[in-house]
């Protein structure tokens, strides 16, 4: 966790002295140079506003000397010293080129409320992209898992960072984006024993985990609770993306009704020859990809795994966020399943192919025990 230097217990030299960090980033006359700027738009195109800016700079300061203001933040997983505006003027300076895509009551909801992330391999992406418009100042993220090596083709960290916890990736980039945020860790995954601390307090669980138990055990207790349930599945270079409004509806089938009314009871007794098509079902078998479908036939013969691409992941993120912001403003979501597909918009022979890619589908469909 993040330590904040509190000026009421000990002096900023004995605070950095007792903690010996190995790097200070201190960049804090730039910061407020920044917030003048933001705070006076016309500046924008003012080529020389130098007397300005200093005068704001000690106006906001009030004649104290840089290192007294703000906030120093030592972070211990890289023994680095950080200075940081205090929270409401980070916030300002971190969020204002979202205006007024995003305004600033709605950058208030946006920052309030409480996301809980199951899954952190597509779902990293949905964390950091929300984090990045300056959404979830309170987030809970669950993954069991370390970095792999295959990982590295769609998380966005490089091979140093093979064998460490993803929480502990994803909890270093929040705290490091956004130190004022709360982070809770659950480095074990979601369990029996921890689901409903996971769930307590969260407006909006992003669910991005490969086991099918767990997706529904994840969905009974979102509805039971009455909280929405977003996921996006990458499918080749694109992705499929649904929103559950269990918030809407406490009644309403897992996954939109695509596995009819199922129970933990009944999963448990499906033969593992019948997965398969579950999550062909959960996925959306009426958008899976050429490629994937034939992808997904050869796991565990010539390939190890589904495949699963950068930018697809990448799409998956944006797709999250996307949702995320809709919810925190209390607007209209679909429900239904639908595809975001990069091969419909830039490939201009996606249309003629359409009677190929539907033989394709009937059967792969029919294969894996889908159709007759």
């Amino acid at each position: 966790m993040p330590v904040f230097h509190d000026s009421s217990i000990e002096t900023f030299e004995a605070f950095r002295d007792r903690l010996k960090p190995t790097r200070v980033v201190d960049q804090y006359q730039e910061l407020l140079t920044d917030l003048c700027e933001i705070r006076n738009p016309p500046f924008k195109f003012k080529r020389e506003h130098a007397e300005e800016t200093a005068a704001f700079i000690v106006s906001y300061t009030q004649g104290r000397p840089l290192e007294t203001c703000g906030q120093w933040v030592y972070f211990p997983w890289n023994s680095t010293l950080a200075h940081y505006l205090p929270e409401e003027e980070h916030q300002e300076i971190r969020t204002a080129r979202n205006r007024n895509i995003i305004t600033k009551e709605e950058q208030e909801k946006l920052y309030g409320i409480c996301v809980a992330y199951a899954g952190l391999s597509v779902g990293s992406h949905g964390l950091t992209t929300f984090a990045l418009m300056g959404g979830a100042k309170h987030v809970k993220i669950a993954d069991p898992d370390t970095v792999s090596p295959s990982n590295l083709n769609r998380i966005r960290q490089d091979f140093l960072a093979v064998g460490r916890k993803k929480t502990d990736l994803a909890l270093e980039y929040i705290y490091q984006l956004n130190p004022y945020a709360t982070v809770e860790v659950y480095d074990s995954g979601v369990t029996d024993a921890n689901i409903a601390a996971f769930f307590e307090g969260a407006d909006v669980l992003v669910e991005e985990t490969d086991n099918l138990e767990m997706k529904i055990r994840l969905r009974l207790e979102a509805r039971s609770r009455g909280i929405p349930v977003i996921m996006a599945t990458d499918n080749g270079d694109n992705i499929i993306f649904e929103a559950e409004r269990f918030d809407l509806d406490k009644t309403a089938l897992l996954f939109n009704g695509a596995v009819g009314d199922i129970t933990l009871e009944e999963f448990k007794t499906f033969p593992p020859q019948e997965l398969p098509k579950l999550a062909t079902k959960i996925a959306g078998p009426a958008f899976v990809t050429e490629r994937m479908m034939s992808s997904l036939l050869e796991v565990g013969k010539t390939i190890y795994s589904w495949p699963q691409l950068g930018d697809a992941a990448t799409l998956s993120g944006v797709a999250i966020a996307y949702a995320l912001k809709r919810l925190a403003l209390g607007q209209p979501l679909s429900e239904s399943k639908r595809e975001i597909s990069l091969d419909a918009i830039l490939d201009p022979e996606f249309e003629a192919r359409h009677d190929a890619r539907e033989a394709a589908r009937a059967q792969f469909l029919k294969t894996i025990g889908l159709t007759s």
